[in-house]
């Protein structure tokens, strides 16, 4: 049997909201590497259906819908007085339980920031008012820096998240490799001055999933690796991305945000139907979707350099995704309803037979052309380090896990995004499950192969302008 450290040691309480496939794969984990007592555990879901995996080892699970209505008054017996809510739910307003937890003094920590239900598509909201540059500029907007709050860890889960720290590591070996090594920086305009110093105009959160199962995908129906409420809800936004200094013109859906802190553009269009041309080391070139995601904004803002009030430099950064085969052709079925969704959905797990989930960071633009560094997790390997996992599922388990870590070790660290905490101690505490971490070099670029074949639209001077990475 496996000799597992413990990372952590945590009096309690600690309530889980949400028990789906990311709850389930979470709780061995935090059983795994914190010492905490069982007694002092809690799980929240309004599905019981894995229930039986909380109580066989012996954590409270109650069946209960969280709403505005009732939040204050089931969760503060719970947590007055301190402790550690996981929010791992969809459709419970994070900025509402990060206030509360603050309040009584609770640490908090998500996978994504999610609004009340409706959020995503109310009529009655701008486009701009249903992204995440607008989620996130609420998160931000509750933060009170110097004021000793209880840690608030929003959006830190596998992307949103562990990416975070991938990219601060990428910057690190290509600074090296570009002769420029040294210490890593450590502050926030430390690490701009070095993505801008190496000459990164962008990141892609390239991600390959190549998961398969013995039953394929069927008529009418979705089927993904992870949360498929959680992916539609997002594929329905708005395709966001960070944009960078060192484009030339916006998109020509491309519109800017009235407020914030202006580091990130949407299209107007949802990122379900827009498709963008990226690299991953095994499958190499490939054509994946625009999701709209928390760190496309969190790594362009964080790496965003100024010098007297004015940006000089900021990089392009959006996600990548080619999902697995059979979300490939769920999507295709999806845009097809006109995005009404199937009548029934499939969570791939124990039929998956083989594959890998690649994800890493692609930086681009630089002397060395584009690095990748990421993990390469394969389904076997996620299922011989833990249960009820697959290769999508351990990556963001074991972020939240690292997440959860760090916040125990900076407990008074207030509201903060993944790119402001302690990138190696996260890396250290999750590496064990992540598989082969590489890194890759590659002569790729989204104009490979095209001018001279097809007639089109192309900036032929600059190949990692956006316009040649969006498929039109």
């Amino acid at each position: 049997m496996a000799e597992w450290t413990t990372h952590a040691r945590f009096a309690g309480p600690i309530i889980m909201i949400g028990f789906g496939s990311i709850g389930r794969g979470t709780l061995p984990l935090i059983l795994r590497h914190i010492d905490a007592p069982r007694d002092r555990m809690l799980i929240i879901d309004p599905d019981d259906s894995a229930r039986a995996i909380a109580e066989q080892e012996g954590i409270a699970f109650r069946k209960l819908a969280l709403t505005r209505d009732n939040l204050r008054s089931e969760l503060e017996p719970l947590l007055k007085g301190g402790g550690f809510l996981v929010n791992l739910s969809v459709e419970v307003s994070s900025i509402a339980l990060v206030e509360l937890c603050r309040e009584w003094g609770a640490l908090y920590i998500d996978t994504c920031i999610e609004p009340w239900p409706g959020g995503y598509t109310d009529p009655s909201l701008s486009m701009s008012q249903r992204t995440n540059y607008a989620l996130r500029e609420s998160a931000r907007a509750i933060a009170r820096p110097g004021a000793n709050d209880p840690t608030a860890l929003v959006a830190h889960g596998a992307n949103p998240g562990m990416v975070s720290h991938f990219v601060k590591q990428a910057l690190v070996n290509l600074a090296a490799d570009l002769g420029q090594g040294g210490a890593a920086p450590a502050t926030r305009e430390g690490w701009a001055a070095l993505a801008h110093r190496l000459g990164v105009k962008g990141i892609h959160i390239a991600e390959r999933d190549t998961q398969r199962a013995n039953r394929p995908k069927e008529q009418d129906e979705f089927v993904n690796t992870w949360s498929i409420e959680g992916f539609l809800s997002e594929g329905m936004q708005p395709a966001e991305l960070g944009f960078g200094t060192h484009e030339k013109a916006l998109p020509p859906e491309g519109r800017r945000h009235e407020f914030g802190c202006d580091a990130a553009i949407y299209l107007t269009r949802p990122g379900c139907a827009t498709r963008v041309r990226s690299w991953v080391p095994t499958a190499g070139p490939q054509i994946g979707w625009l999701i709209t995601h928390n760190e496309a904004i969190s790594i362009a803002d964080y790496l965003t350099l100024r010098e007297n009030g004015q940006v000089v430099y900021r990089p392009t950064c959006h996600y990548a995704y080619h999902p697995s085969d059979d979300t490939v052709l769920s999507l295709h079925e999806f845009e097809g309803r006109a995005y009404e969704r199937q009548s029934r959905i499939r969570l791939m797990n124990d039929e998956i037979t083989d594959g890998i989930d690649e994800l890493g960071v692609l930086l681009y633009g630089h002397a060395k052309n584009a690095y990748w560094f990421g993990s390469q997790l394969s389904v076997d390997e996620a299922r011989r380090l833990a249960p009820y996992q697959n290769a999508t599922g351990l990556q963001v388990t074991s972020a939240v896990l690292a997440g959860m870590v760090w916040a125990i070790e900076n407990p008074r660290a207030g509201v903060v995004d993944a790119d402001e905490i302690d990138w190696q101690r996260c890396l250290e505490v999750q590496m064990p499950y992540l598989g082969p971490v590489v890194g890759a070099y590659t002569d790729w670029t989204p104009l490979t192969g095209r001018p001279g074949l097809f007639a089109e639209d192309i900036d032929a001077e600059d190949s990692w302008q956006f316009r040649n990475v969006i498929v039109r």
